[in-house]
């Protein structure tokens, strides 16, 4: 990350799941969030001075959605740090994209609140260079669901499946796996997500992704 705490309790509740007991990171969860969405909007706002609100905005959601900090989590190898409860080492917790995702904002948090926003700007700034450099303001705004849709319409192939797979979770925080599958191709993706909705977007994502590639 290239942040040395100074106040590693901070960096430990950050990384302290709630199945593990308290403190957890819930609470640095929803301010980290706050920051990367200022910290994310700077960028943009610098790096594109023709675009608009919306485009902004739209440019923004890529960036802090669950996949983009689920990608830097990987990189940083933050699963090797997670204090979990049994259950969830048990089902692979530590490798679960929201666990990840939600302990890397909560680890923003921690940063800010360790030092200052200068220095949680500087970290993310750092880890999100990538992410910045493929930012393509140009690149379609349509969801992968319409997009997956219209790729199919075009080549007269029926529209995919979409079907629960499992719900994951206590009712108040649940996770939901949904499979998309495409018979005719032989394609069938699955992705989980905070909301059905969620969990469909990225599966389509996924299975789109995978028919481009052929």
């Amino acid at each position: 990350m290239g942040y040395e705490f100074k106040q590693a309790g901070l960096l430990q509740q950050a990384l302290t799941h709630r199945s593990f007991g308290q403190p957890n990171n819930e609470r640095l969860e929803f301010l980290g969030d706050s920051i990367l969405n200022c910290v994310t909007s700077i960028a943009l706002f610098e790096r594109f001075p023709a675009l608009k609100e919306g485009e902004l905005s739209r440019l923004r959601a890529s960036l802090v959605r669950q996949e983009a900090l689920h990608r830097i989590a990987q990189e940083l190898e933050l699963g090797r740090c997670l204090r979990l409860g049994e259950g969830e080492l048990r089902s692979g917790g530590a490798s679960r994209p929201s666990i990840l995702a939600d302990a890397l904002e909560a680890v923003f948090a921690a940063v800010f609140l360790d030092a200052d926003f200068a220095q949680a700007k500087r970290v993310i700034d750092h880890l999100y260079i990538a992410l910045l450099k493929e930012v393509d303001p140009k690149a379609p705004s349509k969801d992968p669901k319409t997009a997956l849709q219209e790729w199919l319409q075009g080549r007269r192939i029926a529209l995919p499946v979409y079907s629960m797979v499992q719900v994951i979770g206590e009712a108040h925080a649940q996770e939901f796996e949904v499979a998309c599958e495409i018979e005719k191709l032989g394609v069938r993706t699955t992705a989980r997500g905070a909301s059905r909705r969620a969990a469909e977007q990225r599966s389509a994502e996924l299975a789109l992704a995978q028919l481009r590639n052929k």
